[in-house]
């Protein structure tokens, strides 16, 4: 975690206002966190600071391109990374506070940094999608072929058998004009 030490942002001593910060995110970053969907990825993070007399309004905007590996060949692919999200810090001195939410982070009257990095990390996390396709399947650079047509020969030999076993029994099809009607 000594590496991400960068992503702490010392606010004491800077003026109320607007202040702006850039990140760079590639494999380090990924690494130091454990069980992260993304291994590999680069992104550039602009974050504008807002600072307030009693709260910091943080605006993300992460563009770049993540690996993921596809579900169906199973070789690593881009996926295009666009993402803007907000986060807002506000100041107590009330220990018996209710900590973070998803929409605010509490911090302490004495804290005088924000860390950031698990905020880009969730927010990376949150930009990749359900599915891991990509969008050309079978006929990209990145595409395992041997795999894809594997899988589709494999996937044929399926479609016939459940062809033969439903054309077998033929009160399956008086159900199916029910539907019809």
């Amino acid at each position: 975690m000594k590496s991400l030490q960068e992503y702490h942002i010392p606010f004491t001593g800077l003026k109320e206002g607007k202040h702006q910060f850039e990140f760079d995110i590639d494999q380090r970053f990924f690494n130091e966190f454990e069980y992260s969907l993304v291994k590999n990825g680069q992104l550039k993070v602009e974050l504008e600071l807002d600072k307030q007399e009693t709260m910091l309004i943080l605006q993300f905007v992460i563009k770049g391109s993540i690996f993921l590996n596809c579900d169906i060949c199973l070789s690593d692919f881009p996926t295009v990374v666009d993402s803007r999200e907000q986060q807002i810090v506000k100041f107590s001195d009330d220990e018996n506070l209710e900590h973070d939410t998803d929409e605010i982070i509490i911090l302490g009257k004495n804290e005088h940094e924000v860390d950031v990095s698990t905020l880009i990390y969730e927010y990376i996390n949150l930009a990749v999608p359900y599915f891991h396709r990509c969008d050309d399947q079978g006929n990209t650079q990145w595409c395992d072929k041997e795999m894809v047509e594997k899988l589709s020969k494999l996937s044929g030999n399926q479609k016939d058998e459940e062809e033969e076993n439903t054309a077998a029994d033929p009160r399956w099809d008086a159900l199916k004009n029910i539907k019809n009607n």
